[in-house]
Formats: structure tokens, sequence, C-alpha cells
């Protein structure tokens, strides 16, 4: 089926009066150079199929052409289909590099205001951007050579030593001297027997002046919103350690506690879970572009929480694998710093404690959807606290038997919220592939977590009676459970209507249950007079007593 309109990846082109070779080229280069995408040739840009020009039929030709004219050659697929007129498609995927014409032209796609596409000129300074987010660059690593040792603060190295103690980092990096430490966290590199400090270097621990002088771009934005009112509206222009200090001092009093008892104990439950905010903070500076002119924004309004951070997601990560894909930065040197001194998860999985901060308190899950090209917008909605879920999850982690990972507190979550559902639908909500919501289910039936019902495609989950009991929500399995117990002795009475009889097979079919399952709903209608049985054992058909016609 064709689309009907134009969008980042998609670009129609009339072909009434042959488009030229040279146009067709530039578009090609345009996709390359961003997410790839296809070009629709024999289609106007209102989305109305006019054909092609009676001049084109070689669809290797085209290929060809592409890849003639392209530098490094581009490959790109070709096929032409009938929708009511030839419309030839040209499927181009991302380049892993920067693509030009053979002319010299370099260029990219971007929206408009509008939300219409275009193909404009990739300026050489955004040559950075494209190339650290196809982790072909590490910005962070590179020198700064208009600045100097004396660029770095004495005093900021001194919070990064605390830091190191504080969050139990690489206590081997506290036995260094001052300039072992900036090379061994590449703060610095030697040039001409002189260290010269990193981009790294500057952002973590330069001075306020040589951040604001040199990159202009590193600050932060902190906003508080009340309604309309703006209570905070705070620019923070400093190196990451401080900048972060301060955030978390703003946080104290924007993130209120509400208590809840766990046993002999009272923990408090924030508005936002600190260790989840400092994962997201850490990811922001991590995996920022810092060649765009734009800040980190924190915003927090009624609603929830907004962290927006300039580049889009780099190469390999897109919204649908947030949780599953392999851990990559934009910024590697400055990413391995922040973990060697405690700040950011050691794994690389920040991600999984920023969903694990909402999924805790049973709130909904933190939503990247805002996210576009030139940004990733992480919001986490601010809701009132699930006590009772929180207190189960709570006790599940500190029994060591049990080990509840980010995908089975997500699949929980989900069951508490829809009651029941198929592992089919829970994969299409979780967003994580069938093996691993198998694999999860399995664990939670094992924990005693969840309970499944049926067999094969129509096997169902919900939260277990000890769950139930737990949450004091125990008439609510009673309801569930007994649903089917209504629901399934009606289904197999309508199909003995209509089949005169049926075996213990029909209902395994019907109902998707087991063998054993089967013949126990049977026999109980058997004896509550609603089912005849006839013949012994498999070859044992029921059908409806003649009262119940």
């Amino acid at each position: 089926m064709l689309p009907k309109t134009e969008s980042l990846i998609v670009e129609f082109k009339s072909d009434r009066n042959k488009i030229s070779d040279t146009e067709i080229v530039e578009t090609i280069v345009g996709f390359a150079n961003t997410q790839g995408g296809k070009l629709y040739i024999g289609i106007e840009d209102d989305g109305t199929v006019s054909g092609l020009n009676q001049s084109r039929k070689n669809l290797s030709g085209l290929a060809a052409l592409i890849a003639n004219h392209t530098v490094p050659p581009q490959s790109v697929r070709v096929e032409m289909i009938e929708a009511p007129r030839n419309v030839m498609i040209v499927e181009v995927p991302a380049s892993p590099s920067i693509v030009g014409t053979a002319s010299g032209k370099v260029l990219r796609r971007r929206l408009k205001a509008d939300g219409t596409p275009e193909t404009i000129p990739m300026y050489p300074h955004e040559y950075v951007t494209r190339l650290s987010g196809l982790r072909l660059l590490d910005y962070s690593a590179q020198v700064i050579l208009d600045s100097s040792y004396n660029d770095l603060d004495p005093l900021e190295r001194q919070r990064l030593r605390d830091i190191i103690h504080m969050y139990r980092g690489e206590s081997a990096l506290l036995d260094l001297n001052d300039e072992e430490l900036d090379l061994a966290l590449q703060f610095v590199r030697i040039v001409d027997n002189k260290p010269v400090p990193t981009v790294c270097g500057l952002l973590v621990i330069g001075k306020a002046e040589s951040l604001r002088k040199l990159m202009p771009t590193s600050g932060l934005a902190f906003q508080v919103l009340r309604d309309t009112e703006v209570r905070v509206n705070e620019v923070i222009d400093k190196p990451i350690l401080a900048t972060f200090e301060i955030v978390q001092d703003y946080m104290k009093a924007w993130n209120p506690e509400q208590e809840t008892e766990i046993g002999l104990f009272r923990i408090g439950i924030p508005d936002f879970d600190h260790r989840a905010f400092r994962e997201a903070i850490v990811n922001a500076f991590s995996h920022r572009d810092y060649s765009l002119l734009h800040r980190i924004r924190i915003q927090i309004d009624d609603d929830g929480m907004s962290i927006n951070s300039p580049g889009s997601f780099v190469e390999g990560v897109t919204l649908d694998n947030l949780l599953t894909a392999e851990p990559r930065s934009r910024n590697p040197v400055l990413a391995d710093a922040l973990k060697r001194i405690g700040l950011a998860e050691r794994t690389g999985r920040g991600i999984d404690r920023i969903f694990e901060g909402s999924l805790l308190y049973g709130r909904p899950m933190p939503d990247y959807s805002g996210s576009d090209a030139t940004n990733v917008r992480l919001f986490i909605p601010k809701t009132n606290p699930d006590k009772a879920f929180t207190k189960m999850i709570a006790e599940a982690m500190h029994n060591k038997q049990i080990r509840l990972n980010v995908f089975a507190m997500m699949i929980l979550s989900y069951l508490r919220n829809e009651k029941r559902a198929t592992i089919n639908q829970i994969e299409l909500n979780v967003g994580f592939e069938k093996a691993r919501v198998r694999a999860s289910l399995e664990r939670l039936v094992e924990y005693g977590y969840i309970e499944a019902s049926g067999a094969g495609k129509g096997r169902t989950y919900l939260l277990s009676s000890k769950v139930y009991h737990k949450l004091n929500e125990s008439i609510h399995y009673v309801r569930q459970t007994d649903i089917d117990k209504i629901r399934y002795p009606e289904l197999i009475k309508k199909l003995a209507r209509e089949k005169k009889e049926v075996t213990r097979s029909d209902v395994m079919e019907l109902l998707h249950l087991t063998a054993p399952q089967a013949y126990h709903i049977l026999k109980r209608m058997v004896e509550d007079g609603i089912l005849e049985m006839t013949g012994t054992k498999r070859n044992a058909a029921y059908h409806m007593v003649s009262k119940e016609y």
C-alpha cells in the first residue's frame, strides 16, 4: 500500500516531465545522511499517483546511476509497482558514514515547521553531530586546542574526589595524583609534551568561565511551574559535577515524599524516585550532542517531570528497543568517566533504573515518545503511588530467593492494570521480545506472583491469589477466576447445541485448555445434570440433557 503523505522517511516526486537524475541523487543523499527512507517516483506532492514518464523503464540502470554519482557509492533497492499507474520505489538505507554527491554536495533531510520534509545542505559543523550519532566520532574525547591546563579547576577536581568516595566509585582513582587522575579519566591528552584538556575534562572539572568561553552549549536550565506560575527558572553554566549537586539540591525542595509502612519500617515514596532521577540526569549529560547550541532542560510541572537533551538517539537505539538495545553512548569517554567516578550505572543500563523508579511505586512508565531527530525527551508522570503494590514489590526485593528485574515489574504492572492478558497482548504492550516475555512469565509463575489459565494461543495470565491477598483485593481475584467458571460452561453448552455432541478435544480447542482442565469441566457439567456422557475414556462424547434444550 502506498503512503498518503510525505514524512522524514517518505518523499514523493512527480515524473510527468521526467525528474532529473541530479534531483534523484540529491534526494537519495539526503535520505542516506538522515534515517534512510523511500523515494516514490510517479507520485505528486499531494499523494496523487500520476505514474512514470514513458522513458523511465530501467530499474537496474537507476540503481547503477545512484551508485556512480554518490561518494562513497550508495546502494539502494529499486522496484516498480502498479497502483494504478506505474510507480518506482527507491529504498535507501541510512548510511554508516557521511555521503555526498559526486559533485561534492552533502545533504540531509529535516521537517519544516508545517511538518512537511525537505532536503537541505549539511554544513561542516553538522558533521560532528552525524558522526557522533553513528558512533564514528567521540566528541567528548576531542582535544580543545584553544585551552590550557589552567582551564581545569582544582576545586572541581577535589569535588570529583569527594564524589568518588561518596558514590563508591573506583577507589584506585583516589590513590592517583592530579596529573595521573586527569590522564586516567581522559580529562587531558598530551600534545607537544603538554597536557591539554579534552571536551570531557572541561565538561567535568573545567572552570565556569572557561566553559562559557569554550563550551557555551554545556549548560542546564531548571524550571518549576505550578499551574501557569513560574516558581523556579534557573540557568546553570557550571561543570557537570557542580551542576549535578545544584540540581540535587533543587530536587530536595521540589520532590516531596509520602510515607508508608512496610513491616516494622516506614519508607518515603517521593514524587520522583531519587535513583531514577540521578540516572536520567547522568544519561542526559552522557548522551547529549554538545555540538548543538541548546541546553539540557529539566521542567517540573503539575503533570510530571520532563528532561530534554539535545541530540537524537544514537544509531541502533529506537523507541522500540530502549530497554533491550546494547548500551551505547554518543560520548563514550565522558560516559566512562561518569561510570568510574560512581555517578552512572556501571553496567550502562541506567535506562533500567529510570523505568524501575516508576514501576517500584505502581506508577505509569516513563515516556520517551516526545523525542525527535534533534531532541531526546523523557517524561516521568507524577501520579499517586500504589502503596499496596509498592509494599509487595519492596517485600519481594528483600527476599533473596526472588529476583524481580525491570521486565518482570513491567509485566506485574501491566497485569495489575489489565487484570488478565495473553502472551501476545503482554508482548505488544510492554515492548520487548516474546522469548523474554515468556521467560519472565514463567519465572513469575514459579515465584507465585501470577497464575496461568488455558493452553496454546489462548493461554492467559493474571495476578495470583497470593498477590491479590497482599494487595488487600481478594475480591478482584475471585471475580477474575469466577468469570471462567461461568463463561466456560456457557460456551460448551452453545457448542453442544450446534454440534449435538462435543468431545474433550472439542473443548480443549474451543477454550484453549489442557486435557485435564477440559476433562474436569465436562465431568462437573455431567454431575450437575447439564450434559450426558456416552462412550468411555478417549471415545467419550457429551450431549445436552433434553431439559436443557
